[in-house]
C-alpha cells in the first residue's frame, strides 16, 4: 500500500453530504488518492481466505479540526454510501454536529465500485461515478469490483491510522471506530462478522440502518441481495463493540424485524420510536445545519415537506428524532470503545402481526422514547409514503387535526412544559445528549401547532 496522495485540480472534492463551509466551523478539509493490491475473500470452515488480488485506487475524503490541539482522539471512517449511485455520507450527515463539537475527525472511504467507476445504484438510479462526474480530478482512480471492497476499507484504515503523508500525520489518534449507513450498514454487518476478525483493525462499529440481510463477498449478486436475502445475525464473538441504531423504517421496510437479535457482551441495539429511513433532517437540516444557526433558520428546515430535490412523495416526509438519537449513538460508541462503558439498553419497537404496535394515537409502542412521540403534535412513522422510488425510505409526518391538539393540550404552554420534562426524560435515560435539549426544546417552541 503507497502512501496517500493529495488530490488537487478539477473542481472541488465531491461527495453528498453537508454543504457549508467547513472553515465556518474551525475544520479543513483535504482528500487523497490512495493506491494498492487488495484481496477478495471466500468463506472457509474456519473464517474466510483471500481468493485473488487486484491493484486499486480509490480515494480518502478528510475533515478534521483546524487546531490539532480540538482533536479528541477518535477517528470516524465512514463506508460511503452508493445507493443512490454516487458517493453520499449520510453518518456524516446525521452525526457531524456531534463529531464537530467533539473536535472528532471523519474520513469517507470510496469502497465500493460504483461510487468511483458508476453504474446504477440500489435505487435504480444511474450514475457516472468519480471518475465521471471530474475526469480530470479522479480520472486516475480505479476500482476492482466490490469483492475487494473490504480490503480497500482495511487499508484505507490502515493508512489513516498511520497518517503518513497525510493532514492527519502528527494528530494524537487513540481509536478509529468504522461507520456505514444503508447498503453501507449492510457491509459493515459483512466485515464485522467476516472480515474485523482477521483484520482487527477497527476499535468499535456504527451500523446504523441495516435490512435484515448482509452484503455478500463476492459481487456476483445485484444490490438487492441484502434487502432480500436470508437474515443475518451479528455473530455472538464480536471483537470490538458495534452498536446497531435502526428506524422504524429500517425494521418494517428493510425486514430488519426479522434478524433481531438480543444484545450481547458486544453488540447493543437501539430501536428508535417515529424514525424513518430518511427524514427532513436527511434532506433539509442536516446538510445545512452548522451546529451554529439562528434557531429559526434551523427550525425551518424541520417543518415536513413533500417534495425535495426535485424528488415528489405523496405524504409530508417523516420529521422525527433520528439524528438526536444518532448523535447520543455517536458519543455512546466512542465511550464503549474507549472506556469500556456500555450504551444503555434500549426497549424494542413492539411488533403486531405484520406492523409495528402503535398507541391511540397511531405513533408506535415500545422502542427509543423521545418527546417527539411521547408529547406529539402529528403521527411519525417509518412506513407509508409513495410516489417518488425514494418515498418507501421517507416515512410519513400525518399532522393531528386541531380537534386532537386541543383534546391532548389545553394549551401551548401545557404542551411545551410536557415536551420538556420528555427531553429531559430522554436526556436521563441516555438516548437524547444534553447538548441537544435546548435545541430540541426550542425547535418544539418554534414549530408549535398550538
Amino acid at each position: 500500500m503507497s502512501v496517500p496522495q493529495l488530490l488537487d485540480g478539477g473542481r472541488s472534492p465531491f461527495v453528498a453530504a453537508t454543504a457549508f463551509d467547513l472553515g465556518a466551523v474551525d475544520y479543513l478539509r483535504a482528500e487523497y488518492a490512495l493506491s494498492g493490491r487488495a484481496v477478495a475473500y471466500a468463506r472457509t470452515d474456519g473464517g474466510v481466505e483471500s481468493t485473488e488480488e487486484a491493484e486499486f485506487t480509490t480515494r480518502l475524503l478528510v475533515h478534521r479540526p483546524v487546531d490539532p490541539a480540538a482533536f479528541n482522539g477518535t477517528v470516524w471512517i465512514e463506508w460511503l454510501n452508493v445507493s443512490g449511485g454516487l458517493d453520499a455520507a449520510p453518518v456524516w450527515i446525521y452525526a457531524h454536529t456531534e463529531l464537530l463539537r467533539t473536535g472528532a475527525v471523519w474520513v469517507g472511504v470510496s469502497a465500493q465500485e460504483i461510487g468511483v467507476q458508476g453504474g446504477t445504484g440500489l435505487l435504480g438510479l444511474p450514475s457516472r461515478g468519480l471518475v465521471g462526474i471530474d475526469p480530470e480530478r479522479y480520472g486516475g482512480l480505479h476500482h476492482p469490483g466490490d469483492r475487494f471492497s473490504y480490503d480497500i476499507y482495511t487499508q484505507a484504515t490502515s493508512a489513516v491510522r498511520r497518517a503518513v503523508g497525510t493532514v492527519l500525520e502528527g494528530l494524537d489518534i487513540r481509536q478509529v471506530l468504522a461507520a456505514g449507513e444503508s447498503q453501507s450498514a449492510f457491509r459493515l454487518t459483512t466485515y464485522a462478522n467476516d472480515i474485523d476478525p482477521v483484520a482487527r483493525i477497527h476499535d468499535g462499529f456504527l451500523v446504523h440502518a441495516r435490512g435484515k440481510s448482509a452484503a455478500s463477498l463476492d459481487d456476483l449478486s445485484g444490490p438487492t441481495r441484502a434487502v432480500e436475502g436470508d437474515p443475518v445475525l451479528f455473530r455472538d464473538d464480536l471483537r470490538v463493540p458495534v452498536l446497531c441504531v435502526e428506524s422504524e423504517g429500517d425494521l418494517m421496510v428493510l425486514g430488519y424485524r426479522e434478524a433481531r437479535q438480543t444484545d450481547g457482551p458486544r453488540l447493543a441495539v437501539w430501536e428508535i420510536a417515529g424514525a424513518a429511513h430518511a427524514d427532513m433532517y436527511t434532506f433539509a437540516g442536516g446538510p445545512v445545519d452548522t451546529g451554529r444557526l439562528p434557531l429559526a433558520q434551523l427550525a425551518a428546515t424541520w417543518v415536513p415537506v413533500r417534495e425535495v430535490y426535485g424528488m415528489q412523495v405523496d405524504q409530508l416526509i417523516n420529521a422525527g428524532p433520528q439524528h438526536y438519537v444518532v448523535n447520543a449513538a455517536v458519543r455512546h460508541l466512542e465511550r464503549w470503545a474507549r472506556l469500556g462503558t456500555r450504551p444503555p439498553a434500549a426497549p424494542r419497537l413492539e411488533v403486531l402481526g405484520g406492523g409495528l404496535a402503535t398507541d391511540g394515537l397511531g405513533n408506535a409502542r415500545g422502542g427509543i422514547r423521545t418527546p417527539h412521540v411521547d408529547v406529539p403534535t402529528a403521527v411519525l412513522s417509518g412506513t407509508g409514503n409513495s410516489g417518488h422510488p425514494v418515498a418507501f425510505l421517507c416515512g410519513r409526518t400525518v399532522p393531528f387535526d386541531a380537534a386532537t391538539l386541543a383534546r391532548l393540550y389545553p394549551s401551548s404552554a401545557d404542551y411545551l412544559r410536557r415536551f420538556g420534562a420528555a427531553t429531559d426524560g430522554a436526556v436521563a435515560a441516555g438516548f437524547v445528549l444534553a447538548d441537544d435539549a435546548d435545541e430540541i426544546k426550542g425547535i418544539a417552541a418554534l414549530n408549535s401547532p398550538l
